[in-house]
């Protein structure tokens, strides 16, 4: 399960912008402790071929460079992203869950187009950008910043 902590000021339901989004995991190998040395992609929209197993597929297939198993995650299929809210501000909550079989993901990082709406006005941001570790925004509805 990755849970995710924000601090957010004037917005809530922090969430990834479509069902298209890439994750981006740090990925350790369970049987050899060996770290990949760059984050992985994960989507729910691609599916990949397992070689163990019939008609077995995963969202991510990984072989390590090490020790040479291959490994595989899947979104879990009544899993669905929670967005991030308010309410939980400053804490960490639940957001997103991937069976793994195998490997790890020891890390995460947010990069990609993300989403949030404005606490007070309801106001649309539909173009976060976490690259930076930080957004700012500004809601004029309501005439404040939206960090």
């Amino acid at each position: 399960m990755l849970c995710i902590k924000a601090d957010l000021e004037n917005v809530t339901d922090l969430a990834p912008v479509s069902d298209a989004f890439e994750y981006f995991f740090q990925v350790k190998c369970t049987s050899c402790n060996e770290v990949h040395p760059k984050f992985v992609a994960l989507n729910r929209l691609e599916e990949h071929e397992v070689s163990s197993g019939k008609n077995n597929t995963a969202h991510f297939v990984w072989r390590c460079g090490l020790c040479k198993r291959e490994s595989f995650a899947k979104f879990e299929a009544r899993s669905v992203t929670t967005p991030y809210s308010a309410d939980a501000n400053g804490q960490f909550a639940p957001f997103l869950t991937v069976d793994c079989r195998g490997l790890e993901f020891i890390g995460f990082d947010p990069r990609g187009v993300w989403s949030c709406s404005g606490l007070d006005s309801g106001t649309v941001f539909d173009e976060v950008d976490l690259r930076e570790g930080e957004w700012v925004d500004y809601d004029e509805k309501v005439a404040l910043p939206s960090p």
